[in-house]
């Protein structure tokens, strides 16, 4: 079986299959120094995904990853299929670290992720039953906008291998973003109903970042308003990770499907997503489901779930 993920944002839409005849990257040359934590934007090491980064061509790298089976976001159970953000917080540290070291300096105003796009395949996924999985990445950088000689947005493409074969790539384009979210007012989100974590393909109550308000309405309300891994360092506004995993909630919920169903996942920012609050509408599709996030009476981030046999 094959998945395909489809990136909405950016000059021109890409999909991308996943054949499993394709062999890992070959080694360029020696990885350079290794990261420090600092260089990602991360609070400590133990969030560090990403294990060296060295260029393979003008625009191209390689890369090693080792994802701890213990990640929060992960199933605790004997045998564990990492959860797919791995794959976008994987390839948004290695967009932080070719930043610091291969692409031009950005402006004051750092770039922020605006879409991404991941496609899996479920037949070729790592489980890991010790520590940890080492994954062999395939890195490309793209689109790059300069203005004045700084870099204001560009679009990274990380192929993920293991055991010689891939599974996975996540595409994610970054841009400068000025944005002034809007927390809703006081009193207007009570008596409100998380669904059980199980319903939404979360590993932990903790994980679920929906609730049913008292309309019927489903909203954006993270059962752990400072989660370490979905709302790290208590942002104003829902990062663009977040939306997509609120998207995939919602789409397992609404279509009664296990997580283990979702082979494509992307997401596309068009405003400020308050970290509360934001209404998620969810219609079926024949391969899965189309979400739209709304703020304010105002369209604020959009996306798509594609699952297997839908």
């Amino acid at each position: 079986m094959q998945a395909t993920a489809t990136i909405e944002a950016g000059p021109a839409q890409q999909s991308y299959a996943l054949p499993r005849t394709e062999g890992p990257p070959e080694p360029v040359q020696a990885p350079d120094a290794p990261p420090q934590w600092r260089d990602l934007g991360l609070s400590s090491m133990s969030a560090m995904l990403v294990v060296s980064l060295s260029r393979a061509g003008s625009r191209s790298f390689q890369a090693v990853c080792q994802w701890p089976r213990w990640h929060p976001l992960n199933e605790h159970s004997l045998a564990v299929t990492h959860h797919p953000l791995i794959i976008v917080e994987s390839t948004r540290q290695l967009a932080a670290l070719a930043e610091s070291r291969y692409l031009p300096a950005t402006d004051t105003t750092p770039l922020r992720p605006t879409s991404v796009a991941l496609g899996t395949d479920p037949e070729t996924q790592p489980v890991e039953t010790g520590g940890a999985t080492d994954v062999a990445v395939r890195v490309t950088t793209s689109d790059l906008a300069v203005r004045s000689g700084r870099l204001t947005g560009y679009r990274i493409t990380a192929e993920y291998f293991h055991a010689g074969r891939r599974f996975g790539v996540c595409s994610m384009v970054f841009a400068t973003t000025s944005h002034a979210v809007q927390e809703p007012g006081a009193g207007t989100l009570t008596s409100l109903l998380h669904p059980a974590a199980p319903a939404v393909g979360a590993a932990a109550d903790p994980d679920v970042l929906l609730a049913r308000a008292p309309q019927g309405r489903l909203v954006i309300v993270p059962r752990d308003p400072t989660h370490p891994v979905l709302l790290h360092g208590n942002p104003r506004e829902l990062p663009l990770h977040a939306v997509l995993e609120a998207g995939r909630q919602a789409t397992l919920l609404y279509q009664g499907r296990p997580a283990s169903a979702v082979v494509g996942l992307a997401a596309q920012l068009r405003g400020p997503v308050p970290c509360r609050g934001a209404v998620i509408d969810v219609a079926p599709e024949e391969n899965g489901a189309r979400f739209l996030v709304t703020a304010e009476g105002r369209d604020v981030a959009s996306g798509t779930v594609t699952l297997s046999g839908a």
